[in-house]
C-alpha cells in the first residue's frame, strides 16, 4: 500500500530510550509525505518529490495526516460486567474509598468474574478490543486482577492468552492478583500474598500466562511491604513489575518501583517533590491515566510538572469497569492536554512511542520507522496535529490500518 499526498507524517522517529523533557515537546514530522508499506511493515516514506512509482494499492491523503496507533500501556480489558451502579452511588456522594469498603469496586468485579463463564469472558473482550483499535489503539496491555482467586486469576490469563493468540495487534498480559484482599483474607494478608507466590505464580510461569506482575499499593489495598513481596516473588519468574501506586496517596509506592527497577509505576494523582526526583533519575516510566480522575472526579495527574522535572511519561486508558469505563486513546490525549497541561505535542508522544517503551515494544510499534509494523491512524481532514486533542468528542480518525490493511 502506497499512502501520498499526506499533509504531514507525525512521529518519524526511532528513539532508543523513553522521550522526556524538551524531546517529549517535539514531534518529528514530514509535511507533504508519502509512506509506503510491504505486508504488514513500513518500508520507506519521505516528502513527496521523492514519492516512488507503484502500481498496488494506493491512498491520497491529502489534507490528512498519518500518526501511528495509541500504545495503551495500561488496561483492564477483561472484566465481566459494567458497574454503572457504583456510577451512582458516587454521584449520591461516596467516595471511591466508601464503595470499595462496603463490598464494591474490586470485590464487586471479582464477584461477578467468578460467576462467569471463559467463553463469556473471552467474547466481552473480544468485542471491546475491537471497539479499541477501531478508536486507533494499535498495541495494548490487559491485566487480571479481577480473580482473585487461584482459579479466578488463571481464568483471566488464559482469556488474555485467547486474545493474544487472535488478536492482529500485540497484547502484553499483566497478573495483577494483588489487586485488592479478598473477603476472606481480610484479616489474614500475608495468607494470601502466600496464595500469590506459592500458588498462582508456579502454575502462570508453568502456562506462559503473563509478561508482567502488578499490585495496587494503596491504603485500601496493598501496603508497601506486601508490594515489595509480589515484585520481588515475580521477578524469581522473570516477570517485571508495572505497579499501581500513588492514586490517593504518598506512600512510598514509587522509591520501591525504582529500587526494584519497575518498568512503570502507574496512576500518580498524588505525588511528592522526594518521589519526582526519585522518577527523574530512574528509567521507570511514569503512566498517567487521566480518565481515571475524570471519572472519579478527584485531582488529576501532575503532568506538568513531572514533564518539567524530567520524568518519563506515559498515556493510558486505565480501560475498566469501574473507575474508567472507556478505552477511546483519542479522549485520553485530549484529557491530558486540557487538565494535565500537556501540550498536544508532549500527549501524542506520550500515548504512541513512550506507551510502546511502557510495554517494551518500542523496536516494532510507537512510531513510524523503516521496519516498523504498519499499524496507523489516517485523520480526516485537519489544520495541525493540535486538532486531534482539541476536537475533543469528535471522531477525528478516516481510517486504522492494522499490519498494513484497513481494519
Amino acid at each position: 500500500m502506497l499512502i501520498k499526498n499526506i499533509k504531514a507524517l507525525l512521529q518519524t522517529t526511532a528513539p532508543s530510550k523513553a522521550l522526556r523533557g524538551s524531546k517529549l515537546s517535539s514531534l518529528a514530522s514530514i509535511e507533504n509525505a508519502w509512506l509506503l508499506l510491504e505486508n504488514d511493515t513500513i518500508k520507506g516514506f519521505g516528502t513527496m518529490d521523492t514519492c516512488p512509482e507503484y502500481n498496488g494499492e494506493t491512498i491520497d491523503a491529502s489534507g490528512k495526516m498519518v500518526l501511528p496507533t495509541w500504545c495503551d500501556s495500561h488496561t483492564h480489558l477483561v472484566f465481566a460486567t459494567s458497574r454503572e451502579e457504583e456510577f451512582e452511588m458516587r454521584l449520591k456522594g461516596k467516595s471511591y474509598q466508601e464503595i470499595a469498603q462496603a463490598g464494591g469496586g474490586i470485590l464487586n468485579s471479582a464477584k461477578k468474574l467468578q460467576n462467569t463463564s471463559e467463553d463469556d469472558l473471552f467474547d466481552a473482550a473480544w468485542q471491546r478490543l475491537n471497539e479499541v483499535m477501531k478508536m486507533g489503539t494499535g498495541a495494548i496491555e490487559i491485566k487480571s486482577g479481577y480473580g482473585l482467586s487461584v482459579d479466578g486469576e488463571l481464568k483471566m490469563l488464559r482469556v488474555i492468552k485467547r486474545l493474544k493468540e487472535k488478536s492482529p495487534i500485540p497484547i502484553k498480559a499483566n497478573f495483577l492478583g494483588a489487586h485488592s484482599y479478598p473477603a476472606e483474607y481480610k484479616d489474614n494478608h500475608q495468607g494470601y500474598i502466600d496464595l500469590i507466590v506459592n500458588e498462582m505464580l508456579p502454575q502462570i510461569a508453568k502456562e506462559g500466562l503473563a509478561d508482567y506482575i502488578d499490585a495496587f499499593c494503596e491504603k485500601v489495598a496493598f501496603s508497601v511491604s506486601d508490594t515489595e513481596q509480589i515484585i520481588k516473588a515475580g521477578a524469581k519468574y522473570g516477570l517485571k513489575a508495572k505497579i499501581h501506586t500513588n492514586q490517593f496517596n504518598c506512600m512510598g509506592g514509587i522509591e520501591l518501583c525504582v529500587e526494584n527497577n519497575a518498568l512503570s509505576v502507574d496512576h500518580l494523582e498524588v505525588v511528592n517533590d522526594v518521589e519526582i526526583e526519585c522518577l527523574k533519575n530512574s528509567d521507570t516510566i511514569a503512566t498517567l491515566l487521566p480518565s481515571a480522575p475524570f471519572f472519579l472526579n478527584d485531582p488529576y495527574q501532575p503532568g506538568r510538572e513531572l514533564i518539567d522535572a524530567g520524568v518519563a511519561i506515559a498515556l493510558a486508558s486505565d480501560y475498566n469497569p469501574g473507575s474508567s469505563p472507556s478505552g477511546n486513546m483519542n479522549f485520553v490525549v485530549s484529557l491530558a492536554c486540557v487538565k494535565l497541561k500537556m501540550t498536544p505535542e508532549e500527549a501524542i508522544n506520550a500515548a504512541t512511542i513512550n506507551g510502546a517503551f511502557a510495554m517494551e515494544l518500542e523496536k516494532n510499534f510507537g512510531s513510524i520507522a523503516r521496519g516498523k509494523k504498519a499499524n496507523l491512524i489516517i485523520t480526516k481532514p485537519i489544520n495541525s496535529a493540535a486538532y486531534i486533542p482539541y476536537s475533543f468528542g469528535k471522531d477525528a480518525i478516516h481510517k486504522v490500518i492494522i499490519n498494513g490493511k484497513e481494519f
